[in-house]
């Protein structure tokens, strides 16, 4: 299935850059991925997606791969949020939306507290509004450890993200690095994303009142909202997403749908991908009846 790469206006008019693929007439879906990676994170998800009649787009989210930097700083959640709800009415009908950790955070925001019908269902990966503060710190540790000097080489960031995914087969090739990683004027490679992001993380944690929080009061009041069906997908080894946490998610959404993918991380997608789209395209299904709209 032809991929086509394309450009949308997020909100304000920022530059959203995004991939989409599958038929014309397909259900669309979006695809939002976490912090500190890139639309190209659902690869095989687009082609599964597109191959199962969906009419799929992934995005890069704002400050991350290709999209525009918010000159200002703008990175708060509600600013995700907002760009997926305007990227959302420039397709041809509300699409279900799929997020990943920072784009399922976004994806709360914006269906239960801006936007209720931008979106037809939600799916959540890895990510509920009681975050394990151990899990937080990992991520926003890893993404802090190498922003200022980045790295001699791609076979550097390589070995950096095999230390920090040790259950991931190591990879041989890193070709396909070229899109996490830019080359500077330097000769250095940094990550393809904006540093102001995980600064803006970082004050935001530092600044709250119960540091632990991260966010949990916003998104619980967000999720006890939602009125679309939802779809919460668990990495069974999460460090984010413990079996608590589930458990207060269903309590604010007892009708919401739930996975627990063996073997898988925080990074489901890329840990488990063909039980993952096994799981999304099945409630899509059974949610949306087909791929195709009528």
């Amino acid at each position: 299935m032809n991929r086509e790469d394309i450009s949308l206006a997020g909100h304000n008019g920022l530059q959203i850059s995004a991939s989409r693929s599958g038929p014309k007439n397909g259900f669309p879906v979006m695809l939002a991925h976490g912090g500190g990676q890139t639309r190209h994170a659902w690869t095989k998800v687009l082609g599964e997606l597109a191959e199962a009649g969906y009419r799929a787009t992934a995005i890069d989210m704002r400050g991350h791969g290709d999209s525009e930097w918010a000159s200002d700083g703008a990175y708060d959640m509600c600013d995700f949020a907002l760009d997926l709800i305007a990227v959302s009415s420039q397709l041809d009908s509300p699409p279900a939306l799929v997020g990943a950790s920072l784009g399922g955070i976004a994806g709360m925001i914006a269906a239960g507290e801006l936007a209720p019908a931008s979106f037809t269902s939600l799916t959540l990966v890895d990510i509920a509004p009681k975050m394990e503060a151990v899990g937080v710190s990992r991520v926003v540790g890893f993404m802090q450890a190498h922003m200022k000097d980045g790295f001699s080489s791609p076979e550097e960031a390589a070995k950096i993200i095999a230390e920090y995914m040790p259950h991931r087969e190591k990879r041989k090739d890193t070709g396909g690095l070229d899109r996490y990683l830019r080359k500077r004027d330097d000769g250095r490679y940094y990550w393809h994303w904006d540093p102001n992001f995980i600064h803006h993380v970082t004050r935001t944690r530092d600044n709250a009142s119960d540091a632990e929080d991260n966010g949990f009061a916003r998104l619980s009041a967000a999720a006890a909202k939602l009125k679309l069906p939802v779809h919460l997908i668990r990495g069974g080894s999460s460090d984010m997403v413990s079996e608590e946490a589930v458990a207060h998610f269903q309590a604010l959404v007892p009708e919401a749908i739930f996975t627990d993918i063996a073997d898988a991380s925080h990074m489901v997608v890329g840990d488990r991908n063909d039980a993952f789209c096994s799981a999304i395209i099945s409630f899509l299904n059974s949610t949306h009846k087909s791929g195709a709209t009528t």
